[in-house]
């Protein structure tokens, strides 16, 4: 084995030794995927491939100049490269997001191994590899959904204001720069109030972002269970959305103050009970 070689297998492994809480009590993801781009398939016990990982996902655990929640790094050459993304959720701190980010770095080597592409979800957080380009490239599979809570008091006007709300928020995060694309807010719904996030990873363009939050937002209208719960997540490799009845996120300033008007989204919400 070559010096290099030997570098990158002790940093990794310095790493790995150095977080014994994280490597005994690791929190599973709410939902993954090892390979959701055409069975790209498996790499080799010492292999390059494996080297170049183990050298990338030492490096994002070790970033603490990255204070904007964004993570993305290339090791190797093709074709045995490894791309890697790494989001926090816009609103979560710069400590909290690096604690996220190496969770998700052990994590998706123990559900996803030997596997050359790999999609992992937090609450707070997501993480994909890949040997594929993936930056500035939008990527719309796999679709990751998770509902809870019983059904909404008043159906039409949860809808009404869900509409209202995602659209207003769809604009503020396409709009946001290349270090951030992330808006949080809430809606009247009646009795209820709706709060709600969307964020694309930031590396796409505004078109690509919006592209990526109407695909979920169609995921709300094709699904009728989806509909009406309070409180829905859906997560997709280039960008994610979030409601909730109650309030779940930091207060940034996109939240304050929201809009009076804005068009509902296209197509509709459905309406009436299934």
């Amino acid at each position: 084995m070559d010096s290099s070689n030997l570098v990158i297998l002790f940093s990794f492994s310095y790493f790995l030794l150095h977080l014994p809480a994280l490597t005994t009590a690791q929190p599973d993801f709410d939902d993954y995927s090892c390979d959701y781009y055409n069975n790209v398939g498996n790499y080799t016990t010492n292999s390059t491939f494996q080297r170049n990982l183990n050298s990338l996902l030492s490096s994002l655990a070790s970033n603490t100049q990255i204070d904007y929640g964004f993570y993305n790094l290339s090791v190797g050459e093709i074709p045995e490269r490894v791309n890697a993304i790494a989001l926090c959720r816009g609103d979560v701190a710069v400590d909290a997001c690096q604690r996220f980010v190496n969770n998700s770095i052990l994590e998706i080597l123990q559900v996803c191994p030997n596997r050359m592409e790999a999609f992992g979800v937090y609450e707070l957080c997501m993480i994909r590899y890949s040997n594929r380009s993936i930056f500035g490239v939008l990527e719309e599979r796999p679709s990751m959904d998770m509902a809870n809570g019983p059904k909404v008091l008043d159906v039409n006007l949860f809808n009404q204001a869900l509409q209202t709300l995602l659209a207003r928020l769809q604009g503020r995060a396409t709009s946001g720069n290349s270090l951030r694309k992330f808006a949080t807010g809430n809606q009247s719904a009646g009795f209820e109030t709706v709060y709600a996030l969307v964020q694309c990873t930031p590396d796409l363009s505004e078109q690509q972002c919006s592209s990526c939050l109407l695909g979920l937002f169609r995921m709300i209208t094709s699904d009728g269970n989806m509909q009406w719960k309070i409180g829905v997540r859906l997560a997709r490799p280039s960008c994610n959305l979030r409601w909730e009845t109650g309030s779940f996120f930091n207060v940034t300033p996109e939240t304050l103050p929201p809009p009076t008007q804005a068009s509902p989204i296209s197509p509709p919400v459905a309406q009436g009970r299934p």
